[in-house]
């Protein structure tokens, strides 16, 4: 009997998970809602206690996203009504249902349709179950036959973006990016603060703590953690020995020749990932004036130092379209991490692939125009500034560097010998690079360096 009712409890917590899932997708995929943002409130409610529950919603959510123009395809192959002209609850309940069908090999293909009959009873749509129940059954008989057409169905990517990579990559290494953006092997990329500790200390914190640590692909005081449930009850978080951070963007601050007592002014910061580097990187001396252009986006970077406990920062709400006086060339180095299309990060935010469109890179690449003439009046004679972005379109990284060259008085000073070994390359020489996902399991990021003439 009490088996009976264990069984019973595990079978509803599953229900529930599912319709937990399908919450969460119909808030991203038909109301517009940010994927992590979605997702992450449900998790930091605490309603989901167990971890492998968690980790079945995390991996369903965001799978059932990053996935959708491929799910698409598969439905509208079976079914009589494509996805487009289906009730968005249908229409979402059978993308998740595939999803779990083609990529969760721990759930049966008949768990799979049966759970999605009944969300779709339970949400009021009992006359839809019989074609719920059909198209899948349909697709789980023909799923070994199904051929992909195109790149953009295979790796569910938008078409203009695809042609757009394509144009800038060659077909080759656009599909290595889009296969990249899709790996299931990476774990969370976190930052030591070496001002704080010891690598070797803050690793052995972490497995006393039973979470699984590994050496990041780039930098020796990077590690790739795993097997926790919620990262904020760790001690080596909540004490500020670690930070979240892709390695990609560890680069901002690593080549930027960071030395003691610079003054180090981060004009686009939050939530503070490359502010805390390069203070971690002064070791208690110099400063950090560390900006951002709204109250709740200064308070992320408050509550990021507050956690870290260092001393050298200073915060300021500040646009970086608005030239402040007072801080005419007074930074040894200048820290332009600036808003862009962020394709580069689709491999972790996949939501932003559909976000995204073709005149927003055009508008968001003029605007880094007029942030870069701004903050580069805030660089010393001799001084640096540093350029990067989480994208990997050309009009926000190269045409803008070569902007640079041409109109303001900077020149290209080589990050050759800063570079990981993985990532040295001929531009490296010429002062930048252009990391691709898939040259170090990171995300897609770019930084160049400036020394500005005296």
């Amino acid at each position: 009997m009490g088996n009976k009712n264990n069984n019973k409890n595990k079978k509803t917590d599953s229900i529930n998970i599912r319709a937990c899932a399908l919450d969460i997708i119909m808030e991203v995929l038909e109301n517009g809602a940010y994927s992590d943002k979605a997702l992450h409130k449900v998790l930091d409610s605490k309603v989901i206690k167990d971890r492998r529950d968690r980790a079945f919603l995390s991996k369903l959510c965001e799978g059932t996203v990053e996935r959708a123009i491929t799910l698409d395809y598969i439905i509208n192959c079976f079914s009589s009504v494509k996805t487009r002209k289906m009730k968005p609850v249908i229409r979402n309940i059978l993308r998740m249902s595939v999803y779990q069908i083609f990529y969760m090999g721990h759930v049966t293909d008949a768990a799979a349709c049966d759970e999605a009959v009944k969300l779709a009873v339970k949400r009021g749509f009992k006359g839809l179950g019989g074609f719920v129940n059909g198209v899948l059954r349909n697709i789980i008989r023909q799923k070994d036959s199904i051929k992909y057409p195109s790149l953009s169905v295979k790796y569910s990517m938008p078409e203009w973006i695809v042609e757009r990579f394509i144009n800038g990559y060659g077909k080759e290494t656009t599909e290595k990016i889009l296969e990249a953006f899709l790996s299931e092997s990476r774990n969370t990329s976190v930052r030591c603060n070496i001002s704080k500790a010891d690598v070797s200390v803050i690793t052995e914190m972490l497995k006393a703590d039973c979470i699984n640590t590994g050496r990041g692909q780039l930098f020796g005081y990077a590690l790739n953690i795993s097997g926790y449930n919620r990262l904020t009850e760790l001690r080596a978080f909540k004490d500020g020995f670690i930070q979240v951070q892709d390695e990609s963007s560890m680069l901002t601050a690593a080549i930027a020749h960071i030395k003691k007592n610079d003054t180090i002014i981060d004009i686009c910061a939050a939530p503070g990932g490359k502010t805390l580097h390069a203070a971690d990187l002064l070791y208690g001396t110099g400063k950090v004036i560390s900006c951002d252009i709204s109250k709740s986006k200064t308070n992320l970077i408050r509550q990021n130092v507050k956690r870290a406990g260092f001393n050298n920062i200073e915060i300021y709400e500040n646009d970086a379209l608005v030239y402040r006086q007072e801080w005419k060339e007074t930074a040894d180095i200048v820290i332009a991490d600036l808003p862009c299309s962020g394709l580069g990060v689709t491999g972790r935010k996949s939501d932003i692939k559909y976000r995204i469109k073709p005149g927003s890179i055009k508008e968001l690449a003029a605007m880094q125009k007029e942030m870069l003439e701004i903050a580069g009046r805030y660089v010393k004679p001799g001084g640096r500034l540093v350029y990067s972005t989480c994208t990997i379109t050309p009009e926000e990284n190269i045409e803008n560097l070569q902007w640079i060259k041409e109109n303001l008085p900077f020149v290209g000073e080589s990050i050759e010998e800063c570079l990981p070994e993985i990532l040295k390359c001929n531009t490296g020489q010429d002062g930048f690079i252009q990391v691709l996902p898939h040259m170090a399991g990171t995300d897609g990021y770019f930084v160049a360096l400036f020394t500005k003439n005296c």
